[in-house]
């Protein structure tokens, strides 16, 4: 089996890094950070924190270096998903890619390049601390499921296999949008809300202002997936409690924050954005993600004043 990492920031190096601790697997990680690609060629890919690992991807920068392979899963934020499966679709013409990516239409994207698409959610969560080097801040399971009918779930369990074994715990379905709208919603009741405040995750949630606010998101975006007639697979609220334990993510810093510290674009359009637009469609009201969304937007703008 041959599987390629697309991405390798946080999360996609949590899948390359244990992928790689298989006998049966031959695992590329593909990353425009040159000085990461570098070090995981030299010294491994090394995980910290929730636990220790390190692997011995093949690392490139070069996407014509990619073989042909049997899986890809996508881990870039989702504002890159166009360009980094434009330029690595040649290595899936047979095999099948998975989106493991935040937001909502990543699996559209992608599908406009290659054939065969897995929708996934996954709730492992870190940092990259140096190059070669991540903080596993948080660990969790993954959920696989058909995009559409071109997938035989066959192949979706194989995966889920694959990435269970190697200690990445993942679960096959006929039908992932619940726990990837489950995901959603938390990402987009609790990611911005950190990164306006500064707050960590565990932070936010014991605080009764704004943590009547983080409910107030999650339900909009629950009547959001009932308008499209998604069962969650769970409530998101049990999820945003779980992870404020000290022992889970009480002091996680979601990407959302990470991206606003280091000045970088968000996700936001793909979550308070995707939110907002599906909520739009099937009519119904959604104003606290939309002003969510829109002071979100307003930080990014505020980084390019004179």
């Amino acid at each position: 089996m041959r599987i390629a990492v697309i991405g390798c920031g946080a999360v996609g190096s949590l899948f390359a890094a244990h992928l790689a601790l298989l006998d049966d697997a031959e695992v590329w990680a593909f990353d425009l950070n040159e000085l990461h690609v570098a070090a995981i060629n030299r010294g491994g890919l090394r995980l910290s924190g929730a636990g220790d690992v390190v692997g011995h991807p093949r690392a490139t920068a070069d996407p014509a270096e990619l073989p042909p392979c049997d899986f890809g899963i996508v881990a870039t934020k989702a504002m890159h998903t166009e360009p980094a499966i434009a330029s690595t679709a040649h290595a899936f013409a047979e095999g099948c890619v998975a989106t493991v990516q935040n937001g909502i239409g990543n699996e559209e994207t992608i599908a406009r390049h290659v054939e065969r698409v897995i929708r996934g959610t996954t709730f492992p969560a870190g940092k990259l601390l140096e190059p070669g080097h991540v903080q596993w801040d948080v660990q969790g399971d993954t959920t696989f499921g058909p995009f559409d009918d071109r997938v035989p779930l066959a192949e979706i369990e194989r995966l889920a296999d694959a990435c269970t074994r190697a200690g990445m715990p993942a679960t096959a379905v006929t039908d992932a949008r619940g726990p990837q709208w489950r995901k959603v919603i938390f990402n987009a009741s609790t990611n911005p809300i950190g990164a306006l405040t500064g707050l960590t995750h565990g932070r936010v949630c014991e605080r009764p202002d704004l943590r009547a606010l983080v409910s107030g998101l999650v339900d909009e975006g629950k009547a959001v997936a009932a308008a499209q007639g998604i069962q969650l697979d769970a409530d998101p609220e049990e999820l945003i409690d779980h992870a404020a334990k000290p022992e889970v993510a009480y002091d996680h810093k979601a990407s959302m924050l990470q991206d606003v510290e280091a000045r970088r674009a968000t996700e936001v359009d793909f979550l308070n954005g995707g939110i907002v637009r599906f909520g739009r469609e099937h009519g119904v009201p959604t104003p606290l993600n939309e002003a969510i969304w829109a002071l979100i937007k307003g930080v990014e703008a505020s980084w390019t004043q004179n």
